[in-house]
């Protein structure tokens, strides 16, 4: 994506697993969304508008904005929701800051656990005719797409176990409390193995958003959004090649044309990406251009995308270590504008200066976003 106006994160609050289920979602998004503001130095006053980004299905409500809006500070407010995922109300959030119309937003997702069967809350979103009737819920198309790529790369069980681990351990590194004790791991299905994609967990997040005039008067830091993309894959499972991610290779062809990145492997300092299962953060490197499949095993055995490798994926942990379905795209966002503004705490990378974000969502990663975040000076508005 190309703009006139840039646009940057001044704040953001990540919450990937809320384990106090006395709070009610409300609570729970008016605390996120507070922080986020403190984050920013900003109070609710501040913002012009904001975005939010929430599924019927999974809340067990109808029109499930409607109950977030005065959590979020939405009353009186210009609001807007993002059904989609929780990377679309980023994406749209930036649109209407690089619009010119506005100066500030706020951007909210979350993602709880209260549906009775999260399974068929999805199963009610797909085809009617044909995948609904399998039942055919996000999991299971993951496990079609780690069968296709393990027909057609030798030996990619045994790398997708070593992603796994990669990702569990700077977990536990970056959120010791929450990734500590038992973790709940997906149901079955062939052919994942026990272990290699997580049950779904509740969480949420919150990023604000700030146009150049802004930043500059404010004295802000700032992670600039230098490209940003987005793609889509057919509805239809049957009209893809599930070993192949054609439009993650289309919304990263965006987000490195606006970002003038023409290489890749060599651009970025940390990057986070999505991993539903080890197979897909494996896909996301060749369509990424961080490594061709020929390269995979070697580049997991020599610990290039590991904690001190040449490029460091997913220091958080991803949602292999915590699975918060609906909004854990918007928090490899903002996890990595986390670590180009310095905030990423125990995770914290040092002199990150350019990051790449990656979020999928969707059956099989039908949803592709990328964004690549640069740091700025404070103050400064380029």
């Amino acid at each position: 994506m190309t703009v006139k106006a840039k646009v940057g994160v001044i704040g953001v609050s990540i919450m990937p697993r809320v384990m106090d289920d006395r709070r009610s979602l409300e609570e729970l998004l008016f605390e996120v969304t507070r922080q986020a503001l403190h984050n920013a130095g900003l109070t609710i006053e501040d913002i012009d508008g904001i975005v939010v980004a929430g599924n019927d299905q999974y809340d067990g409500r109808a029109i499930s904005v409607m109950a977030a809006s005065g959590s979020v500070g939405g009353v009186d407010r210009d609001i807007l929701s993002t059904p989609s995922a929780g990377e679309h109300a980023f994406v749209m959030g930036a649109l209407r800051v690089a619009s010119g119309l506005y100066r500030t937003q706020l951007v909210v997702a979350w993602s709880p656990t209260e549906v009775g069967s999260m399974s068929e809350a999805q199963r009610l979103a797909a085809d009617p005719y044909f995948h609904r009737r399998l039942p055919l819920d996000e999991l299971s198309t993951h496990a079609l797409q780690a069968s296709a790529m393990l027909a057609a790369v030798p030996g990619l069980e045994a790398m997708a176990e070593k992603i796994v681990a990669k990702n569990r351990g700077n977990g536990a590194h970056a959120y010791p409390d929450l990734a500590s004790g038992e973790l709940a791991v997906a149901p079955q299905r062939w052919p994942l193995p026990a272990g290699m994609a997580m049950a779904p967990v509740a969480g949420a997040v919150a990023l604000v958003l700030a146009s150049p005039d802004y930043v500059s008067e404010h004295s802000s830091d700032v992670a600039w959004i230098s490209g940003m993309g987005w793609a889509t894959e057919p509805g239809f499972l049957g009209d893809r090649d599930l070993a192949q991610a054609p439009a993650l290779q289309a919304a990263a062809e965006q987000a490195y044309k606006a970002a003038e990145i023409t290489d890749p492997g060599t651009s970025f300092e940390v990057a986070e990406l999505s991993d539903a299962t080890p197979f897909q953060e494996l896909l996301a490197y060749e369509a990424l251009g961080l490594a061709p499949r020929a390269t995979w095993s070697e580049r997991v055995a020599d610990g290039s995308f590991g904690a001190n490798g040449k490029l460091p994926v997913n220091l958080s942990g991803g949602s292999l270590t915590l699975n918060p379905v609906f909004c854990t795209g918007l928090i490899r966002i903002a996890e990595v504008a986390q670590q180009v503004l310095g905030r990423a705490g125990a995770h914290q990378k040092a002199g990150v200066r350019t990051g790449l974000a990656h979020a999928a969502s969707g059956p099989a990663m039908q949803y592709q976003t990328v964004v690549v975040l640069r740091r700025g000076e404070q103050g400064a508005a380029s």
